[in-house]
């Protein structure tokens, strides 16, 4: 494994105490972005793939590949209406994100960072909050702004950050926030 993910002495993205609603939402789930690289840095590929918590099958790639999916899901499919593909999925087309034993961890964080910095991207090109998105399912569409699509990631990220904490603990017991 590379140096790519020893993100330990980096920075977290302030969150501004006083900012306006978008200036808070996306600090927040930037924020929230950080502390998940944070659990990753400095472990080994070994580290990444480990399943510590049994019977759970979870690990810190599998987290990493799935925030990928999800970063995607909602910001290019369901914001941008790109009908992209899952990256990573069976041969029965379910999704294989969380299948992460054999996986490869450069490839893992390189389509995790590109899927931020387009989310970032198209936030920012957004006119406002209310701007709308959609999800075409068979059981019928559905509509989300990009309000509730910011606020439910950073719920998303927070929710995999507890995760990511208590595997990184057993992993090399190193905790904190």
């Amino acid at each position: 494994m590379t140096d790519a993910y020893d993100l330990a002495d980096a920075a977290r993205t302030p969150t501004p105490p006083a900012g306006d609603e978008r200036a808070t939402l996306t600090a927040f789930l930037d924020f929230q972005r950080d502390t998940f690289a944070m659990k990753c840095a400095g472990l080994t590929t070994d580290q990444l793939r480990a399943r510590p918590l049994h019977p759970s099958t979870l690990s810190l790639l599998g987290l990493t590949r799935h925030l990928a999916e999800v970063e995607r899901s909602w910001f290019r499919n369901v914001l941008n209406n790109e009908a992209r593909p899952g990256f990573w999925k069976r041969p029965d087309g379910t999704f294989a994100e969380f299948d992460a034993a054999d996986a490869d961890p450069d490839e893992a964080f390189t389509v995790w960072r590109r899927e931020c910095a387009h989310a970032r991207e198209l936030v920012a090109a957004a006119p406002s909050l209310d701007v709308l998105g959609h999800y075409r399912a068979p059981a019928g569409d559905q509509t989300w702004s990009l309000r509730w699509i910011l606020t439910h990631m950073i719920e998303e990220y927070a929710r995999h950050n507890g995760h990511a904490d208590l595997l990184r603990e057993h992993l090399d017991g190193r905790t904190g926030e």
